[in-house]
């Protein structure tokens, strides 16, 4: 669930992003997992998906090695992009929680690295990770 105010827009990263709404200081928690408000799901659950549904939890649903489940983020933080460049990033990212690195100015876009909680997402998407800016 996030815990700072955020907005949706382009990105130049990859297509949609998510921006900071308000200023969030440095070591700001800025997203945490919540049980009873973002939906987990095994890979049986969602191989019985239409391909449609499966594609969509697939893209967007990060894999927590904790839980042993794929976690699909209920609110905007679905659209965080990742960044390989550690002085772009801004966003300390954990299986559950993520914050903020450095002081982050409103209409600033959010960016983490997907290989700290999801090691396995760039596998899965067939991304050769030397290939990213």
């Amino acid at each position: 669930m996030l815990k700072i105010k955020t907005k949706i827009g382009p990105s130049q990263i990859h297509g949609m992003g998510l921006f900071a709404d308000q200023f969030i200081a440095k070591g700001t928690m800025t997203w945490q997992y919540d049980p009873d408000y973002d939906s987990a799901f095994t890979k049986e659950q969602i191989e019985k998906l239409n391909p449609i549904a499966k594609e969509f939890m697939y893209f967007y649903a990060y894999f927590d090695y904790d839980l042993g489940k794929f976690v699909l983020c209920a609110d905007s933080q679905k659209y965080i992009n990742h960044s390989e460049n550690p002085k772009k990033r801004n966003i300390h990212s954990a299986p559950q929680k993520d914050v903020s690195s450095r002081d982050i100015q409103p209409g600033e876009e959010l960016l983490c690295d997907y290989f700290l909680f999801d090691q396995d997402y760039f596998r899965r998407h067939k991304i050769d990770r030397s290939k990213l800016l």
